[in-house]
């Protein structure tokens, strides 16, 4: 049976880390020729962007009205086709908001999969988000979601540990762990030396944070540990050879958001680590502009399209990735790192510890990963010290550092966009049939005598 498949998601041009999420789920899934009909995306935007196929519905995320619209032409699509149409929504607070406008206040989510399930399609949540400390709003918008979805998707086995205990009491039953998707299936797609030696990087070593920046991010700490790095294990002609290249825009909607208060206070908080740390850096929108020879730290001030993204991926020979939320379960950036076979130097959020240490225990301090696929280490101020201790490892232990390249990529090659796609298609065949089952019609026992299994085991 093939299904027609509809994201509810923002979207590219949209610059958004689920917008890219779901753009690389959708071209994954158009391989599937066999299993599926046709892929649409109903967009979320609040810019009045320019949008293409597969894009045909457009929802203006603070207008309620075009929300209640937009389920309507769902429906009405789905009936109008002889294929069955599963709706698959990339859940995220900030992109709910509430009549008012608050962000992350609203239950537009909630509703479209309450008018999906209502007409009988098969509706699956992404959450790319699950707190364990949820406010009462927060953790009431996702029990509903699974209370009326097909199912909630999550891209970490340690969120559904979180979903299906007492704080949120979902079955587990309703939970469903698939991995998050890679864009780079073996470094040799791109060659590292040639990449360096087109971007003017050619004998340097290169540590990079990529992606959409933000306060989270923790890139204050990540600088003061790459000059403590340079300062402690780096003479004046080695520190020439190596830089650290911090590539991406802060998100525009942090930039705007109380106009710009926030965005000039991190920008101050960036300068005053690069000032403190005795770096030399510089700002470009283009690499063809920057003069490595010259400065410690180089920002890349725009917003990196899908070939320079890749590009920088297989140039790179440490990846740091500084995060401030230890809750956080995705990141496309780490798993594109450990997809192009690169080595991340991570703090401890959940994701990072799930496939960097395969969720286990993880004792304070810089840890190796578990078949040394990665560093991992404290966040904020305690990770300045393994931050350099890692970077120190990696640069001068060179055998081990290709061994870890080898380690990260076997694991991410399991995590390929078209292994996701296919575990999704899987899931949802197994949801249809199991809505398909008929129940038997014997009789149902009541308990009225204690059972003898728990009686054996207390």
């Amino acid at each position: 049976m093939a299904y027609n498949i509809r994201i509810v998601s923002t979207y590219p041009p949209r610059k958004c880390g689920i917008g890219t999420f779901s753009r690389d789920l959708a071209s994954s899934l158009e391989h599937f020729t066999g299993e599926v009909g046709h892929i649409r995306v109903s967009a979320i935007d609040n810019e009045g962007l320019p949008y293409n196929i597969p894009v045909d519905l457009v929802i203006d995320q603070f207008n309620p009205d075009s929300w209640s619209h937009a389920i309507k032409d769902i429906v009405t699509r789905s009936l109008e086709s002889t294929n069955p149409t599963v709706v698959v929504l990339q859940h995220e607070y900030g992109l709910d908001p509430d009549k008012h406008g608050n962000p992350g206040e609203g239950t537009n989510f909630v509703e479209m999969v309450k008018a999906f399930s209502t007409k009988g399609m098969i509706t699956l949540v992404y959450l790319h988000t699950v707190l364990d400390a949820p406010n009462a709003h927060q953790k009431m918008i996702v029990q509903e979601l699974a209370k009326h979805s097909d199912g909630l998707i999550v891209t970490t086995e340690s969120a559904i540990g979180i979903l299906e205990s007492p704080l949120y009491g979902i079955s587990h039953s309703k939970l469903k762990h698939i991995d998050h998707g890679i864009r780079m299936q073996h470094p040799s797609h791109y060659d590292r030396l040639a990449i360096k030696e087109m971007f003017g990087l050619k004998d340097r070593f290169l540590v990079t944070t990529l992606g959409l920046l933000s306060p989270d991010k923790g890139l204050q700490y990540s600088i003061r540990g790459y000059g403590k790095f340079l300062q402690e294990s780096c003479t004046e002609n080695q520190r020439k050879n190596i830089v650290y290249l911090i590539g991406g825009q802060f998100h525009p909607e942090f930039v705007k958001s109380g106009d710009g208060e926030a965005y000039r206070q991190c920008q101050n908080e960036l300068t005053k680590a690069l000032e403190e740390s005795k770096l030399n850096w510089c700002k470009v929108k283009e690499l063809k502009y920057a003069d490595f020879g010259t400065y410690d730290v180089i920002f890349l001030d725009t917003f990196l399209d899908e070939k320079t993204l890749l590009r920088l991926y297989g140039a790179t020979n440490a990846m740091v990735l500084p995060y401030l939320d230890m809750q956080q379960i995705s990141s496309g950036v780490l798993a594109d790192t450990l997809g192009a076979g690169r080595v991340a130097i991570a703090t401890k959020f959940r994701y990072a510890l799930e496939l960097i240490l395969s969720n286990r225990e993880c004792s304070p301090g810089l840890v190796l990963g578990r078949h040394t696929r990665g560093i991992l280490v404290d966040p904020k101020e305690a990770s300045i010290g393994q931050i350099a201790e890692a970077l120190d490892f990696l640069v001068f232990n060179k055998s081990k550092r290709l061994l870890m390249e080898k380690q990260a990529h076997q694991r991410g090659y399991q995590m390929r966009w078209q292994n996701t796609a296919w575990a999704l298609l899987q899931h949802i065949e197994f949801v249809r049939e199991e809505k398909e089952i008929i129940t038997g019609r014997g009789l149902t026992f009541k308990r009225e005598k204690p059972s003898i299994l728990q009686k054996e085991n207390s």
